[in-house]
């Protein structure tokens, strides 16, 4: 699987034929048997894909301290990640598990990216139904790091417990979510931040999932006129870094961008859900 990758193999039997071609440099690599396509086929659909996943975390591990002390623009002390998804585009015949929408098939692939050098620390790959703010259940957050996100992950609930592990977090707001304003301080409307309030939720509900204060950050991008609204957890930093921080998430759309553009999958090898993940 990663010949096929590495040298862009198009399906099963081009990598067949390939390997076929290349018999005495794979007997020394302690293949004595004949590769065929029906062997990968199988491997496809036994091998578990956690296998890969795995020795994935294993090179992860090794890379992130090689980048730990990469400048990421903002200036922070504290570990800096960002999450968010992207969807890929399947056909509904050939891959029915992966139900998105009613005559169309996807699956998401979730990502926690380490804006320190861009390696990506988690990801899960589901079916395209799954909503992204599910994904906050699967991660632990670590004390003391910032975690950037989109609106599609605003959930108090599950926010609530990036506060109770002392981890922070910046996520854009809705309109919709009702706020009561505590304090305000004062702001240097030349960088583009326009308020920094403590607010507190007045939705039952809301106040029921998160009963502790929050800030609001309000910014306006001059150069498109575009205003952001932004909650977070932290009251230390200055309101300019907050928006600062969320704008280095624009780094997890870029990574999304090179995957597509220098993985270079024109199709899998595989229509079964294991055979995709892998």
């Amino acid at each position: 699987m990663a010949f096929a990758q590495l040298t862009y193999r198009d399906g099963l039997r081009d990598i067949e034929a390939c390997l076929r071609a290349l018999g005495g440099k794979l007997y020394h690599m302690g293949f004595h048997g004949r590769v065929s396509r029906a062997t990968l086929a199988d491997a496809n659909d036994t091998h578990d894909w956690r296998i890969y996943a795995d020795f994935a975390q294993v090179l992860i591990r090794i890379a992130r301290p090689l980048y730990s002390c990469q400048d990421i623009g903002v200036e922070l002390d504290h570990a800096l990640y960002a999450l968010d998804s992207t969807t890929i585009d399947l056909c509904l015949s050939l891959f029915p598990w992966a139900e998105f929408r009613k005559n169309k098939a996807a699956v998401k692939m979730h990502t926690l990216l380490d804006l320190h050098g861009n390696i990506p620390t988690f990801i899960s790959i589901t079916a395209g139904k799954v909503h992204d703010v599910k994904i906050l259940d699967q991660i632990s957050p670590e004390a003391g790091a910032f975690y950037v996100m989109d609106r599609a992950y605003l959930d108090f609930e599950r926010l609530y417990v990036f506060t109770l592990s002392a981890a922070f977090f910046v996520v854009r707001t809705k309109s919709n979510v009702l706020l009561q304003r505590r304090y305000s301080s004062p702001v240097d409307k030349a960088t583009g931040v326009r308020s920094d309030n403590t607010v507190i939720l007045t939705a039952s509900g809301s106040v029921k999932a998160y009963p502790e204060q929050l800030r609001r950050v309000s910014y306006l991008d001059v150069e498109t006129g575009k205003r952001f609204k932004f909650l977070t957890n932290n009251f230390a930093l200055p309101a300019v870094t907050i928006t600062q921080i969320y704008k280095s998430r624009w780094q997890v759309e870029l990574f999304f961008k090179w995957i597509k553009q220098h993985l270079r999958i024109k199709k899998f090898y595989g229509t079964s859900e294991n055979a995709v993940k892998t």
